[in-house]
Order: structure tokens, then sequence, then C-alpha cells
């Protein structure tokens, strides 16, 4: 029983990680949909057009009938129509812009009562698309406040080696940190839970904190480590990050559903302040490891992880570079405003008379001004497709940044990476924390 128990833990890892950066299954009917231009990019008042390809095993279909709208990034289309599509017509007429954003095509054709989806979006001067989201002249106090009420609770680390995760390369470790409490809660101190990948070699080794998109799930080993590099993969939860695969499923439908709306409406009760200090938690435990080098210290994830990659690096000066994917939490307020906003879209259809406070709230946890504050390299991607974390809030984000940045677009993608990606984000860190050179 305990190594079939194994077994699934082991399988729900797997499939969790690759869940999270695969790229989308192969559909049966492609339908391509592309800007007229090879960039996607186009000026202010410029007309997007839209070329659309119907594919079945990588032909095109002749004569078949489209249904497509057209409209900005988020918003109730500007054109609705129908029409037969062939290989000579194959071009959709668009529309532009008189402020910088994303201007998206969506098609929809139906074969043998399926139907099969497409989308490509053009880009009008994203350089110069400005934050919505306010900054509240406390926002520096406000979180120096709550890191020294953070400094103020022991970190009470906890080590359990998981034998079964282990390699001759790589220790494995489950933690448990203890963060701050929240007002609300009546449990005492809370902790912080995630999963050490340490290389076996003696050594001194940087270290790469590892924070992970939306959702409920377990972590298991990072084998990264075995390149010579302290990997520390965390969860944001509060809860073990080594349950049975039934225990998350259950969370995530039942006490965890919405996490991120809870207590929204109090800026120092809002879930995701003991998830921000989690991460700064998580920055403690890897200095006090005797393996960690002491200086060379990087932040990534993707999505959610995007966003506390921005946020961890903001908040703490021991991070020395970041790699963010398509960051979460970039300039919520943009519904407001008349355009799209950043995941999780509490502001898409928002009441101001129900949530009056959740303006005032959101300005403290908005990426925008923590991107405002980053004085450290970073490595950023996405891409111009994405319907979770829409580029206009992203790029709200971005474009404030001062500090040394890159951006390498894959303008296709949706809310999902090719593993090019991945592999040009992993030589971009290693080469910034020496990963090899053991010292």
């Amino acid at each position: 029983m305990y190594r079939l128990r194994k077994y699934f833990f082991l399988l729900a890892i797997i499939l969790s990680f690759y869940a999270a950066y695969a790229q989308p299954s192969k559909k049966l009917i492609e339908v391509i949909v592309t800007p007229d231009r090879n960039d996607w990019q186009y000026q202010l008042g410029e007309r997007a057009d839209f070329q659309v390809m119907i594919l079945k095993n990588g032909q095109p279909l002749k004569n078949i009938e489209i249904t497509y709208e057209i409209g900005h990034e988020q918003m109730p289309p500007v054109i609705k129509s129908t029409r037969n599509l062939s290989r000579e017509k194959n071009l959709i007429k668009g529309v532009s812009m008189k402020a910088p954003g994303f201007v998206r095509c969506h098609v929809n054709v139906v074969y043998e009562g399926k139907t099969y989806t497409g989308w490509g979006t053009a880009g009008f001067e994203p350089e110069r698309i400005e934050a919505t989201i306010q900054l509240p002249l406390d926002f520096e106090q406000f979180w120096e406040q709550a890191k020294q009420q953070l400094s103020e609770v022991p970190m009470d680390a906890e080590m359990t080696l998981m034998p079964e995760l282990c390699t001759s390369k790589i220790n494995v470790y489950h933690v448990s940190l203890q963060n701050i409490s929240m007002p609300y809660s009546w449990m005492g101190k809370s902790r912080f839970y995630g999963m050490l990948s340490v290389p076996k070699k003696k050594g001194s080794y940087p270290a790469i904190l590892a924070v992970p998109g939306a959702g409920v799930r377990p972590y298991g080993r990072d084998d990264r480590a075995a390149e010579g590099v302290i990997v520390f993969r965390v969860g944001i939860h509060g809860i073990p990050v080594n349950m049975e695969p039934y225990v998350y499923d259950a969370l995530a439908t039942g006490a965890l559903s919405d996490y991120y709306l809870s207590r929204l409406d109090n800026r120092d009760e809002y879930y995701y302040k003991r998830v921000y200090l989690g991460c700064v938690r998580a920055v403690d435990f890897i200095c006090s490891l005797e393996q960690y080098d002491g200086e060379n210290l990087a932040v990534t994830g993707g999505s959610q992880g995007g966003a506390l990659s921005i946020v961890a690096a903001g908040l703490d000066s021991r991070i020395k570079y970041l790699a963010a994917f398509y960051p979460a939490l970039c300039d919520l307020t943009g519904y407001t405003a008349g355009r799209a906003g950043g995941w999780p879209h509490m502001f898409r259809e928002y009441d101001e008379e129900k949530h009056p406070e959740w303006q005032n709230t959101a300005m403290y946890y908005d990426v925008v001004n923590f991107a405002r504050t980053l004085t450290v390299p970073g490595w950023y991607s996405w891409g111009y497709n994405d319907n979770v974390c829409p580029p206009t809030s992203m790029f709200a984000a971005y474009n404030l940044i001062s500090s040394q940045k890159e951006f390498h677009p894959f303008f296709e993608t949706g809310h999902w990476t090719f593993p090019e990606q991945h592999q040009i984000a992993t030589n971009w860190l290693f080469e910034k924390l020496e990963i090899g050179a053991v010292k």
C-alpha cells in the first residue's frame, strides 16, 4: 500500500508539472488566426487585418463557413460576422485603436457537429501602455511594516528528508516554515511549505526560489539541482505539499476555491499578504542553508508565479535576478477604465457599492506597484494570445520597470509556453547565477 501511495504521489507531481508548462494538445481541426504583419505590431490609427486558415491534416479546408468577432482585448466585439473562407480569400478586415493596447480576432468553425476556435491578437504600440492602478502614498511603509511583522516571527524551520524523491545527485526535503498569522486566524501562527532540492555533493551553491502558478497541488523534486543549484519550490496555501492528490482536489473545489478573493475588502487581511510575506520567509530559509553561497539567488515562476517573482524581488533585496512568465495580478483595475485587467479579473464585473474597499486593497497587492520598485535584472516572456493574463495588463507593469530587463515575446502563445521558452529562461538564469561553478 505504501508503494502504491508513493507511486500516485509521484505521478501527480509529474502530471501537474506538465499540465502547467506543456503546449496545448493538437486538435483535429486547427483554426489559425494571425495578424497580417509578421511582427504583429501596428501604429495607432492603422488597421489590423487578420489572416485565417482552417486546417485538417495540415491542409486548408476549402469553402468552409466561419463566424468571427473582432474587438479590443477582453472587451465586447465591435465586429461580428459570418463568411465563407477559401484559400484565395482568407483575409478578414479588422479595426484600429486610438490608444495603446491590443485587438483580438476570434474565429469559430463548426465541423461535423463540433465547434473549433482560434484567435489572433495585434499589438498597437504596447510599449506605451500606462497602468490604471494607483500607487498608494504609504505603499512602501505598508510593506516595510509587514516585513517587520514577519521578522518578529521565528522561522522554526522543519526539514524532513523524502527518500523516495532523492537521487544519486540530489537530496529532497519537505520543508515547513513559520509565517505570520492573520487577524482572523484562530489557529495562531500559520506555516509556509515547500520542497527543497539540494545537490548531494559537498559545496557552496547558488539558489533558485521557484514560486507557483495559481491552484492547489503537490510539489516534488526539481531536477535542476543536479546541475549545481539549490531549488526551493514552494506552495502558498499554508498546507503541506506532499499529501495525496485527492486532498488538493478537495481543497481546490472547497475551502480554497476563489482564494484570491478572500478578505479582499481589507488590505491587512487579504489572502495574498500571507503569501507575499511567505515568499520573503522562503528567502530567509534559503539564506540560512549552509549549502547556499550567500550571494546568488534568483526567483522564477509563471502566471501567479510570474507575479510572485516580481513581488518577491521587489520586497527582498537578497534576490538578485528574476525570470517571469506571463505574470498575473497586473493592473487589476484595467476594467474600471474600459480595458483589460489582470488575472483574477475581479474587476471585470465589479460592483463598487457591494465591494467599496476592493480597489483600495488592490493597490497594495497589484504587481504594477512592485514593478515600480525593481532594481535587479529581469527576464520576461509572454504571448499576445493570452486570455488568462491579458498582455495589456502585463505591459502595464513591464513598462514601469526601470531596472535592466529583457522581453522575449512568443506572439502566438496563450497561457502556455514552448519548451524553447523555458530553455532560454533556464540558460539566462544559469548564466547569471554561474550555476555549475561550485565554490
